[in-house]
């Protein structure tokens, strides 16, 4: 295999033109960007300061990371805060800013970088506006939605008409967490990101399931960051739930036939529950996942799949690659 025939499907970017919106227009509706002459920006998400590094910005300095890694491809995709907490125009702007970046990106470097669309999914019909826009536009190869919209979940049927709309382009949804279940509880030890997040993806999984998305939508995809965070390690007693309580009997199939209408990606900073993962979904299911560039990320994504001993080379070559390559298309 080429070193660098490697596809990171978890890769975030901050396009410098989407900071500059959010510190002129985001702090009336309670997200800043402070970004002084001379020095680094930060984001004000409620009070928590997130410093951002140079590489999540600049793509010089991203390119050359990327090849510190050995990683030939960054799926590019925006992360917190996303644009949900923004009024119409401005989320709508943002989206559009956002993917216009990517779409310079990828044409500066095709070979380097691909990209999830941001859609302002709080407002379906502005959604479905910007879908059509950008649908055409070189380097697009899925769309990125949070584990929930606001406070609706993604089984809630205002999203319908845009998962029909993505449906129809072929596209798959990357999924990732903003807001945590009962973030309070979970403020101390970090807890919002090491458990909030994992947690978030079985939430949302669950939704899909049981609110009949995926059923309503048999040619969507969905693709669950962190290795789907709880979901796998929980989808027993989400299934014997389906066999004994009321609420889950509308249900046609088993929650566990559901598993693999999902992707995961790698980052699960564990071998064993790399191993599990791959033994209850395959491993034509799993991504190559960084998490570029926080502190929870993967700073050597590549080494974490070659050198686990479990793993053969063609299952090695299919989650570096090949299975990006089969679900983006690319």
């Amino acid at each position: 295999m080429d070193t660098f025939d490697t596809i990171d499907i978890h890769a975030h970017f901050y396009p410098e033109s989407y900071l500059k919106m959010v510190e002129s227009e985001g702090k009336p509706h309670g997200i800043s960007c402070d970004w002084p002459p001379g020095g680094s920006p930060s984001i004000d998400i409620g009070g928590t300061i997130m410093p951002i590094e140079k590489r999540f910005y600049d793509i010089e300095d991203r390119l050359a990371s990327m090849d510190k890694q050995r990683v030939g491809v960054h799926v590019l995709s925006l992360t917190q805060p996303m644009v949900y907490w923004a009024p119409r125009s401005l989320a709508k702007r943002l989206s559009e800013t956002f993917n216009d970046a990517c779409v310079h990106a990828h044409s500066s470097h095709p070979d380097r970088f691909a990209f999830l669309a941001m859609l302002p999914f709080h407002h379906p019909d502005l959604a479905l506006e910007e879908l059509e826009r950008i649908s055409g536009k070189p380097g697009i190869k899925g769309i990125y939605m949070g584990t929930r919209v606001g406070d609706l979940e993604l089984s809630d049927e205002s999203l319908f008409p845009v998962y029909e709309a993505v449906q129809e382009l072929g596209l798959a949804i990357f999924l990732h967490p903003i807001r945590v279940v009962d973030p309070q509880r979970l403020r101390k030890f970090y807890l919002t990101n090491l458990i909030g997040n994992p947690t978030e993806s079985a939430i949302a999984a669950s939704h899909l399931i049981f609110g009949e998305v995926l059923d309503r939508f048999p040619g969507l995809t969905f693709c669950l960051p962190h290795a789907g965070g709880t979901f796998t390690f929980l989808i027993g007693r989400i299934t014997h739930g389906w066999g004994v309580r009321p609420e889950c009997r509308h249900l046609n199939k088993s929650p566990e036939t559901y598993l693999r209408r999902f992707y995961y990606d790698t980052i699960t900073h564990s071998h064993q529950a790399l191993d599990y993962l791959i033994s209850v979904v395959g491993a034509d299911r799993v991504l190559l996942g960084s998490d570029f560039c926080f502190d929870m990320s993967y700073e050597r994504p590549v080494e974490f799949v070659t050198e686990h001993s479990g793993l053969s080379p063609g299952e090695q070559s299919l989650i570096l690659s090949g299975n990006a390559r089969r679900l983006l298309s690319m």
